[in-house]
């Protein structure tokens, strides 16, 4: 496993210490200029997607000690929602295989969620048996996605989750809606906004209290966010609406600055950036929540998240999954606290340096 010298310096370093060191690095950061917003609509809803949909394409296997102890530091940064696993079937997505385990097995705090996606009635079965308080379920805007991703049309896609809807309502269950290629899609190229409006609508009248819209290929622009958000936001309230941008074309930040002026207030991230684009190879996937953060508490937005904290805990599976922070943000302020902490410490009054004589 190789690790960057930055990320084990990083590792080694106290919990306590290394956020204390990012938030010194932190306050060495020029304020920014903008007015304060409304308390209002100061506060972004983070949902942190990493652990399922971050670590669900890795190739290696990684424990389920390993991704107990990653949402259970998630869960320390401030974080009120944090997607913890998928009950899928092992053969479709083996990585996914520990469901049950995860989810039972980390310090749940009472002030955050913990949903889990379900993709069929034996996958909520699971959950339910599992305690789970929130699911999600996922449909796609595009046929020939669906029906390559789940052998199914959109509109059968829709028979199927009807009744997983309903008995997870019967359930007391939290039923939360993704919409994947939202603008475009890599079989059929651009989608229109309003078939996504048809999606969401749909969704969001079946039960869905949330609908996350996902950019899954990255080809979103702030432009056709905005033309995506006018025409959805007629048939489901902007409140109900959240984004899910994939960073492939370096887009994600401009994308979700965008959807906050347009009155968003949910943003999916992955800690560390987890989560390539399967269609890209190589290519940025999910938007990382470091930078998402750093981003909103520039503009004097809050998220309840310690960006310290979030940092060293995207450090810290960076390194157990063999491969650099995927955060800009991430790598920028541990490298200053990294120099800081290196840097000798210029002498005080109390400790005179003497002279030699």
């Amino acid at each position: 496993m190789n690790v960057r010298p930055t990320a084990r310096f990083a590792i080694n370093l106290t919990r306590g210490a290394f956020s204390q060191s990012i938030k010194r690095a932190l306050n060495t950061t020029p304020a920014p200029v903008t007015a304060p917003l409304s308390s209002l609509s100061k506060f972004v809803k983070i949902v942190e997607v990493g652990p399922r949909d971050g670590l669900q394409n890795e190739k290696q296997v990684i424990p389920a000690e390993t991704k107990i102890e990653f949402i259970n530091r998630l869960s320390d940064t401030g974080l009120s929602v944090v997607e913890a696993t998928s009950f899928v079937s092992p053969k479709w997505v083996p990585q996914m295989g520990d469901a049950t385990k995860v989810i039972t097995s980390i310090k749940k705090k009472d002030n955050i969620n913990y949903p889990c996606l379900t993709p069929n009635i034996q996958g909520l079965d699971a959950a339910i048996k599992a305690g789970v308080k929130e699911v999600a379920v996922f449909l796609a805007a595009s046929d020939s996605f669906s029906k390559k991703n789940i052998n199914c049309s959109v509109e059968e896609s829709f028979e199927r989750v009807r009744p997983l809807i309903t008995k997870a309502q019967e359930n007391g269950i939290l039923v939360r809606g993704y919409v994947s290629c939202v603008v475009g899609c890599p079989y059929e190229g651009p989608i229109a906004p309003r078939r996504v409006a048809e999606v969401s609508k749909k969704l969001y009248d079946m039960g869905c209290y949330e609908i996350s819209l996902g950019d899954t290929i990255g080809v979103a622009t702030p432009g056709t966010i905005r033309e995506l958000l006018q025409t959805v936001s007629q048939v489901v309230p902007m409140k109900a609406l959240a984004v899910h941008c994939h960073d492939t074309y370096g887009q994600a930040l401009a994308n979700i600055h965008c959807a906050l002026e347009m009155g968003v207030r949910v943003v999916d991230s992955s800690m560390a950036g987890l989560g390539g684009c399967p269609y890209a190879p190589g290519a940025s996937g999910n938007v990382a929540t470091e930078d998402v953060v750093y981003m909103l508490h520039g503009m004097h937005y809050s998220t309840g998240i310690d960006l310290g904290k979030a940092i060293e805990t995207g450090n810290w599976i960076s390194e157990r999954l063999g491969k650099a922070n995927g955060s800009k943000a991430a790598r920028a302020l541990t490298l200053k606290a990294i120099s800081a902490a290196a840097a000798p410490c210029p002498p005080t009054p109390e400790s005179p340096v003497k002279s030699k004589l």
